[in-house]
């Protein structure tokens, strides 16, 4: 069966960004699994496979469609049991929502104020307005003032990432001695902020930094090949 997956991007369609779509690209790698990727700008995604989702990754997989970065993976995981896990068993899979909340809580709001601009700036105009109408109203500010505080979120971004940084003392990988899919959930959010911004704002000693780069040459470095 061919697989399809349905991805975010700005005004370039060679640059897709949205951390959940990075998510599940690696995921797929991670499988093995050949796909082929169809970028979509924000107001596109509404009518991609006749309204399916309103938001992406959404994958189809011959006549299955799924949406939300998580239940991609554990449709996956389900689906090519003889490829390598994704989870390592139950337990992986209850650690990985455990990541994924902390990485949604507590990562993705700081990316929020670094990028916001630059995501913005990224866009063709009609998604510059939708964008703009969208988180202006769920931020309470306009685009222009959070970005007067855009320093203060990079000098945040370290303590936001603690948990890992002590965690690499031990392991190379959240996974392990290899990643899993709480790996490419962290992941994820940096390559967000890498591909928006052109930089994760972290010390180049920060072993944070060294474990994101271990993760963009998995795979045969295909999202160090995104910039």
């Amino acid at each position: 069966m061919s697989i399809t997956l349905y991805s975010l991007c700005g005004a370039d369609v060679a640059r897709p960004f949205s951390p959940h779509c990075w998510k599940t690209v690696m995921a797929l790698r991670h499988k093995g699994l050949s796909f082929s990727e169809r970028p979509l700008a924000f107001t596109a995604i509404p009518v991609a496979e006749s309204g399916f989702s309103k938001t992406v990754p959404i994958l189809r997989d011959g006549d299955r469609l799924v949406s939300d970065s998580f239940q991609i993976a554990l449709y996956l995981e389900d689906a090519y049991p003889d490829a390598p896990t994704l989870f390592g068993g139950e337990g992986g899979q209850a650690m990985a929502r455990f990541v994924e909340a902390y990485s949604q809580t507590t990562i993705h709001p700081v990316v929020t104020r670094i990028a916001l601009k630059n995501i913005h700036d990224m866009l063709a105009p009609v998604d510059q307005a939708y964008f703009r109408e969208t988180r202006e109203k769920f931020l309470g500010k306009t685009l222009e003032e959070v970005e007067t505080a855009r320093e203060t979120a990079i000098s945040t971004l370290p303590d936001a990432l603690k948990p890992l940084r002590h965690m690499l003392k031990t392991q190379p990988f959240i996974g392990g001695d290899g990643p899993l899919f709480s790996d490419y959930i962290v992941f994820g959010a940096l390559q967000w902020l890498r591909i928006t911004t052109g930089s994760v704002h972290l010390a180049d000693d920060d072993p944070v930094k060294d474990w994101f780069e271990r993760c963009l040459d998995l795979h045969g470095s295909e999202a160090r090949a995104v910039a």
